[in-house]
């Protein structure tokens, strides 16, 4: 490995890594990712990596997953310095600076898709796509106006599996929802209503999309009359409801063991 040891911290290669913030992207579609787990994940994927920047200990760890991915630039540097990079205190001992990922047509999607609508929580973007993953459930569809899924925090509480992931990052909700029944899926939106279908009791076909809603105020009922079914899952009468990512999970794998 040719690693660069640092001298000047403020060479402009180096700024990315102190300036990306968490949801913020540059016009080549940069992301910043961090943690062992995370970045080693996203190295094992398709992700083009532009620069590493990790401890040397990192690089005697994990040499031959390095090698593999032919990474143009890898800086070298201890904890200390690191943190004087990116400017606040670091718990881990690598960062990465990649490109995200071309997003997928609607076309082009798996036959099961969890989609968000309104979703404003970073960690239940993140939270979500780890459970999808883990489930075997690998498109996933966002609103444009929420967070995206290659923030790095996102990437963080995912544990690098968004990148596992057919992600599709669309601009309006009834249009795209228009847009999947013309595909052929089903689309159940997940909400307690007067009418809606117990979990238990939902027919599940081979084309699916799991619609999930906003945290505290769910999905509004314009869009519910675009979705084929509503289904709720059964709780105790003195419980309003579980958290989005909780509740995708648990109708997720639900989904998948009904087929």
């Amino acid at each position: 490995m040719n690693l660069i040891k640092i001298t000047d911290i403020n060479i402009p290669e180096l700024l990315i890594y102190q300036q990306l913030r968490d949801n913020l992207f540059t016009k080549d579609n940069s992301f910043i990712a961090d943690s062992s787990k995370v970045v080693n994940l996203l190295l094992e994927s398709d992700i083009e990596v532009k620069s590493l920047l990790a401890t040397p200990e990192y690089y005697d760890e994990f040499q031959e997953l390095i090698e593999s991915k032919n990474i143009p630039t890898l800086y070298v540097a201890d904890k200390n310095l690191m943190q004087t990079i990116v400017g606040h205190k670091l718990h881990q001992n690598v960062m990465m600076h990649g490109i995200r990922p071309q997003q997928y047509k609607i076309e082009n999607l798996d036959d099961n898709i969890i989609m968000l609508d309104n979703i404003t929580s970073t960690e239940n973007v993140g939270s979500i796509a780890r459970s999808a993953a883990a489930l075997g459930i690998n498109s996933y569809l966002l609103p444009k106006q929420g967070p995206h899924p290659f923030g790095r925090r996102a990437l963080r509480v995912s544990m690098g599996h968004m990148a596992m992931l057919k992600t599709s990052i669309y601009d309006d909700t009834a249009t795209t929802i228009q847009e999947l029944k013309k595909e052929g899926y089903t689309i159940f939106a997940a909400e307690i209503t007067s009418d809606s279908i117990p979990l238990t009791q939902a027919v599940v076909p081979k084309k699916w999309v799991l619609l999930m809603g906003h945290e505290g105020h769910g999905i509004s009922p314009e869009i519910l009359s675009y979705c084929d079914h509503i289904i709720n899952i059964e709780m105790m009468p003195n419980i309003k409801s579980f958290n989005v990512a909780v509740a995708a999970s648990i109708i997720m794998y639900s989904f998948k063991q009904k087929k």
